[in-house]
């Protein structure tokens, strides 16, 4: 682990020192449609919700940029069991890496890894809400995939989708559930 973490960091410091004359920053925000997926999925619907981050752009060849961003990102789900219901909020500072691939001018594919801290998660009944966030796992990691669009003067627009591949539950007793997050927003690159 400690030799991935070293071959990792002196990546990114390659990458910086290569990419210094094409970096690039940025903002975005949005709406996140989230949800959870795996034993439990029967009982979740779609909560919406925002995302608001940074990001920053190396441009690797005219075609590919990698660009790791920083994100507050509101997830959870809309819980319905037996005529009840309740809004999961799980809140997240996110990490996502993404390779920025360009398909024609303006328009591009993005995918890549993310890992997730756990900021806050809350479960809300009838306007009562009760803490939770012991019962959530502080790190969550996940994979996106997107695509997007950027006019020239830095203004873009993307969608994304993010799977969780780690198990929500603290107590493994409770089943697997895994967050599933679909983002649409605009951004700009400064």
């Amino acid at each position: 682990m400690r030799k991935l973490m070293l071959i990792s960091l002196l990546s990114l410091f390659a990458l910086t020192s290569y990419a210094q004359a094409d970096v690039n920053f940025g903002a975005r925000a949005g709406v996140n449609l989230a949800t959870l997926s795996g034993d439990d999925s029967d009982f979740y619907d779609t909560r919406t919700a925002i995302y608001l981050g940074f990001m920053a752009e190396f441009g690797l060849t005219d075609m590919l940029a990698l660009r790791p961003e920083l994100n507050f990102s509101m997830q959870g789900a809309k819980i319905s069991e037996g005529g009840e219901e309740a809004d999961l909020k799980i809140n997240y500072l996110n990490i996502p890496v993404m390779l920025k691939i360009g398909v024609t001018d303006g328009f591009y594919f993005e995918a890549g890894p993310q890992i997730g801290f756990l900021m806050s998660a809350d479960v809300d009944f009838d306007g009562v809400e009760v803490d939770i966030k012991d019962e959530v796992k502080d790190i969550d990691f996940g994979g996106n995939i997107g695509l997007g669009y950027e006019l020239e003067n830095g203004l873009l627009f993307n969608a994304r989708y993010n799977i969780g591949f780690t198990d929500l539950n603290e107590d493994d007793t409770e089943g697997s559930n895994q967050n599933s997050v679909i983002s649409i927003g605009i951004g700009y690159m400064f």
